[in-house]
């Protein structure tokens, strides 16, 4: 499938390249298997023989991302609303209880104010992050993210990265659909690091607490 979407922009019109960019882009955050990266790229290497310009393949393919994300992080952010409402949740069911018993609805208000500048720092890096764009998502709408705040935070990720992306294309021209190799390189370390730094917070604080509970 994928071979045939390309065959087909390398001799589309510019507006059906620019719909394939925000589709993809968009439903990469939706439905994570889709390989919203290799179309971008795919572009900047159409940049030298087609009629698209750069600043319309960033454009949609940056809206595309922000829109899908945007699309996830608020779905989660009304469930997470739902999962701490004051009272019984109306969300009944094994995950609504794990979460509980992790982080109980009378702590979450701390839990948010503890970790909603990590949060906000995730959104900021996430299209860097190696295959963790789609937790991102829903992690900062369960930690009811301020929405202006990760807009702009998944904006300015998103076109940071698209550039890379786009550039990346153009300087590999016909080499274009290795990116797949270039974007592991730029990711996994900095994915390693991040990961590793939000699990030691995370632990740090379960221990913390279950330290005071154990005292009171």
């Amino acid at each position: 499938m994928l071979e045939s979407v390309v065959a087909y922009l390398q001799q589309a019109e510019p507006s059906s390249v620019y719909a394939v960019l925000f589709l993809s882009a968009y439903f990469e955050n939706v439905i994570p298997p889709i390989p919203g990266d290799v179309p971008v790229a795919l572009a900047g290497y159409l940049l030298t023989f087609s009629h698209i310009t750069v600043s319309a393949a960033l454009f949609w393919s940056t809206f595309g991302s922000v829109a899908g994300f945007m699309t996830v992080f608020l779905l989660s952010r009304f469930l997470g609303l739902k999962l701490y409402a004051a009272g019984e949740s109306e969300v009944r069911h094994k995950f609504a209880r794990s979460i509980h018993k992790l982080f109980p609805p009378s702590e979450m208000e701390a839990v948010r104010q503890k970790f909603s500048g990590h949060g906000y720092m995730a959104v900021l890096v996430n299209r860097f992050l190696f295959g963790s764009r789609a937790v991102i998502c829903i992690v900062a709408g369960m930690l009811h993210l301020k929405i202006p705040l990760v807009l702009a935070a998944s904006f300015v990720s998103s076109l940071l990265w698209n550039i890379l992306l786009l550039s990346t294309g153009y300087l590999l021209g016909s080499n274009w659909d290795k990116i797949g190799q270039y974007a592991v390189l730029y990711t996994a370390p900095f994915t390693i690091l991040f990961t590793g730094f939000i699990i030691w917070k995370v632990v740090a604080y379960l221990k913390k607490r279950k330290q005071q509970a154990d005292g009171a």
